[in-house]
């Protein structure tokens, strides 16, 4: 990790007022935010920089988490939303959104209403650098992330000499998403006729999560065994002679929304005949399942068919709790759609080939290519150009601290270390990137702030 000295460590961060002070006396409308209460702490540090804010409640879950005041219920239904949107913006003279998750079915609808109305959008996701950080990004992320451009951008002299601080890690936040996840699916069933045009971005019935999860317990019991020695032949016997294909969340919306493929399933068939048809002989490929995703799908069977399909049984496993930083080490390439994965797989100089829109790929850091080229060929990471894409990261939109348990040395409500750059008044960009106006002066609305 790239270490700071402690003035730089001063830099890199700051505690909530300040970063939001650029928003006091502006109009703050936060619509969705993570499963649990963070966008309710997130008002109360807004509120505490001098914004007056107001947060769209879209379903019981959100009511129940956002404890700050200021909340206005919508009962409507998906294709009414952008103009009750349009409507809360104009007459409530909003300046900024925010939100968490930029393809969420709400979120989405109003993408381009927003920019009719010439209001900035912020965009909250989980880190590009994980696990100790979180996103935020004015715009979107991922595929619609501002920064998405090439490596020149990465050549200033500040990003050559930038340091990051090393970030303080979140304790058990699985374990604080998963009961948030379950108290949100819970009352979102038992209070839906509050909302009766609500729809999730995926299935929220509790009972049905409960049982998808029980079962996914028990098949890593039954799979602990095979995993262990999996992981085993790996460093033994496979090392440097194998490529990692991490899978993401089947219905994760940088593969439905911002790939060619349809599915997962897609994306493992042509990489399997690619493999097959392309890999040296001796090489292997290694499927590593999402964790996330074990309640809800199992590749197995896919797998095994497909490369037995192609003559490559033998060269193809398939594994969900194997240790990812060692496999990353020990792996020739990795190939990902647009996985964030592939930022860590870079962490370890392992070359990465993308197969969808991502913010990393560009040339030094990913294979430009085709993938048959990749097996052969997979090249070298630009170990100084990673390290200045890093530290850009770091610096403009990466916070240290999780969406579900506060930092103990954060900072505000929310439990924070916020990045050095605040967002909401850039000035400084990377080269190629339009700058982004300070968000415009205007008189806040006369009801109460938020306590």
């Amino acid at each position: 990790m790239i270490m700071a000295t402690q003035q730089q460590e001063n830099r890199c961060e700051q505690n909530g007022g300040e970063f939001f002070a650029a928003l006091a006396n502006r109009h703050v409308l936060l619509l969705q935010g993570p499963m649990g209460p963070f966008f309710s702490r997130l008002a109360r540090d807004l509120a505490a920089a001098g914004a007056l804010v107001t947060k769209v409640n879209f379903c019981a879950g959100d009511a129940l988490f956002h404890r700050a005041g200021g909340a206005v219920p919508y009962r409507g239904s998906l294709a009414d939303w952008p103009a009750f949107f349009a409507d809360l913006v104009y007459r409530g003279r909003v300046d900024v959104v925010m939100l968490f998750g930029d393809c969420r079915p709400y979120h989405d609808a109003i993408r381009k209403t927003a920019q009719m109305l010439n209001v900035p959008v912020y965009v909250f996701e989980e880190g590009y650098l994980r696990p100790d950080y979180i996103t935020l990004e004015r715009g979107g992320v991922n595929a619609r992330s501002p920064m998405r451009q090439g490596p020149q951008a990465f050549h200033a002299p500040d990003y050559r000499a930038a340091r990051t601080a090393a970030p303080s890690h979140p304790a058990h936040t699985f374990a604080r998403a998963a009961w948030f996840a379950s108290v949100y699916s819970l009352i979102n069933c038992l209070a839906a006729w509050r909302y009766p045009h609500y729809q999730h971005h995926r299935n929220l019935h509790p009972l049905r999560e409960g049982v998808q999860w029980l079962w996914s317990g028990v098949h890593k019991l039954l799979n602990h065994g095979r995993d262990r020695r999996l992981g085993e032949r790996l460093a033994r016997d496979l090392a440097e002679r194998y490529f990692l294909v991490p899978l993401q969340v089947h219905n994760d919306a940088q593969v439905t929304q911002h790939s060619r493929y349809g599915s997962v399933n897609e994306f493992i068939i042509e990489v399997i005949a690619s493999f097959a048809r392309h890999a040296a002989p001796h090489h292997h490929l290694v499927f590593k399942h999402h964790p996330l995703d074990r309640p809800y799908r199992n590749y197995r069977r896919l797998i095994t068919e497909t490369a037995r399909a192609y003559g490559v049984r033998e060269r193809v496993h398939y594994g969900h709790d194997l240790h990812l930083p060692t496999l990353l080490e020990a792996a020739l390439g990795t190939v990902v759609i647009n996985s964030t994965v592939g930022i860590s797989s870079l962490c370890h100089a392992t070359p990465v080939h993308t197969l969808g829109e991502a913010i990393y790929a560009m040339p030094g850091l990913t294979h430009q290519g085709t993938l048959p080229q990749f097996w052969q060929e997979p090249g070298a990471v630009d170990a100084a150009l990673f390290a200045r894409f890093r530290a850009w990261l770091a610096l403009h939109n990466q916070a240290n601290g999780s969406f579900y348990r506060r930092l103990p040395d954060g900072s505000g409500h929310t439990g924070m270390r916020w990045f050095s750059q605040s967002p909401f008044s850039v000035t400084i960009t990377p080269a190629g990137l339009p700058d982004m106006p300070p968000v415009p002066h205007v008189e806040p609305l006369s009801h109460s702030r938020v306590a």
